[in-house]
């Protein structure tokens, strides 16, 4: 098949990394020619590689779902073979996130903190609200619930829509994760986060905007964690033969 997209899968016996594979093993469109993953029980119908740099297996795309730590070498592989990268782990470090912009020179690299096409439509209308409700004196708050095997927080969704909205003012805000040492009233230039943990909470997100005498809140809850996986695979079909340079969900479903 011409349209066909063969991507490598890494992380691929993680959660995450099983429920692509599980879509994936649906669609037509797309297959999985090699996986990564440090730990392996020969299970799937495709070679596995401990580590990327292993990987000897031409593809049209990396799909991530690993963890922060694997992300030097996911980059230094994608940068020196050209293979375009879907990269969904979250919790990078500030250093990581400068080497995902240097590596964008060399090869398509796809980074969204989010994948699902709803909270990729959030933050496009949270520009809008923003630019009217913050010069109107409402405060800003993001609340972020998530199971409690998470183990970065805020969530990265969080800092998304938080720096959606901060964009949208100027970049004016300054983001505040705790208030427990403070005694003062809340200043008018900030961004609050919040963050729950608890049970298989899958991912839920509010923007709240409090007035004097009224609340606006945007709100999106993922049901499911294939809402991820549906919206990476997307995001791989995208970027099959794309010029070098960083990209995010709303190229992929045209969003301006």
């Amino acid at each position: 098949m011409e349209h066909m997209t063969e991507v490598i899968l890494h992380g691929c016996n993680g959660k995450m990394g099983r429920m692509v594979g599980d879509l994936i093993a649906a669609d037509p469109e797309i297959t999985i020619v090699a996986g990564v993953d440090a730990f392996d029980e020969g299970k799937n119908p495709f070679p596995v590689f401990a580590k990327i740099g292993d990987c000897d297996v031409a593809a049209d795309a990396v799909i991530d779902f690993s963890v922060a730590a694997a992300a030097d070498d996911l980059l230094t592989y994608c940068g020196e073979r050209k293979v375009p990268c879907v990269l969904c782990t979250t919790g990078l470090s500030p250093r990581q996130i400068e080497r995902v912009k240097e590596t964008a020179g060399r090869t398509a690299i796809l980074k969204s903190a989010n994948m699902s096409l709803g909270i990729n439509l959030l933050l496009k209308l949270l520009k809008s609200a923003a630019g009217i409700l913050g010069p109107a004196g409402f405060d800003i708050e993001i609340v972020e619930k998530h199971h409690n095997q998470k183990l970065d927080a805020p969530s990265g969704t969080a800092l998304a829509l938080g720096d959606s909205v901060n964009e949208a003012l100027g970049n004016a805000y300054e983001y505040v994760f705790d208030r427990s040492e403070r005694r003062e009233k809340r200043p008018e230039k900030e961004i609050g986060f919040s963050a729950v943990r608890g049970g298989t909470i899958v991912g839920d997100h509010d923007v709240i905007f409090a007035g004097t005498d009224e609340v606006v809140t945007f709100s999106h809850s993922a049901y499911s964690k294939a809402v991820f996986g549906k919206g990476a695979i997307q995001a791989a079909k995208f970027l099959k033969g794309k010029a070098a340079g960083l990209y995010d969900m709303s190229d992929v479903i045209g969003l301006e």
